[in-house]
């Protein structure tokens, strides 16, 4: 639990002065504030890591609602990220990807169970195999 998320940061927040605010806690091993991929602008929140889990615990207690940069910022346990990514792509989707893509299991364009060509998706009977391409 030693990574925490950090929400509602100010545009003008970036790495340093998120690893700065949070070093008098413990040791940061990282401080990062994610940036749009296309502009490279804030997105308003960011990740630090601790060394070990009661510094992590004792910076969440202490900045939680607080104000930072001149905004409130919410402080809470990170969660990890399932593996693949949300967005499907080429690992949990995508195409022939396992749940959803384009020829997935579950879901997808020609999946078993829902999705285009699915069991109950887009064309799909109850249970059936309608649609376009259902399961044979």
């Amino acid at each position: 639990m030693s990574k925490l998320f950090i929400g509602g940061l100010s545009w003008n927040t970036d790495d340093n002065s998120l690893r700065q605010r949070f070093e008098e806690f413990g040791v940061v091993e990282d401080a990062t504030v994610v940036k749009d991929r296309d502009t490279g602008r804030s997105r308003g929140f960011g990740f630090v890591r601790f060394s070990t889990d009661e510094e992590a615990t004792a910076a969440m207690n202490a900045m939680n609602n607080q104000e930072f940069d001149g905004r409130q910022i919410r402080v809470d346990k990170a969660t990890e990220r399932a593996a693949g990514g949300g967005r499907g792509g080429f690992g949990g989707g995508g195409y022939r990807g396992g749940n959803g893509g384009y020829g997935g299991g579950q879901g997808g364009y020609g999946g078993g169970q829902g999705g285009y060509g699915g069991g109950q998706g887009y064309g799909g009977q109850q249970g059936g195999q309608g649609g376009y391409g259902g399961g044979y």
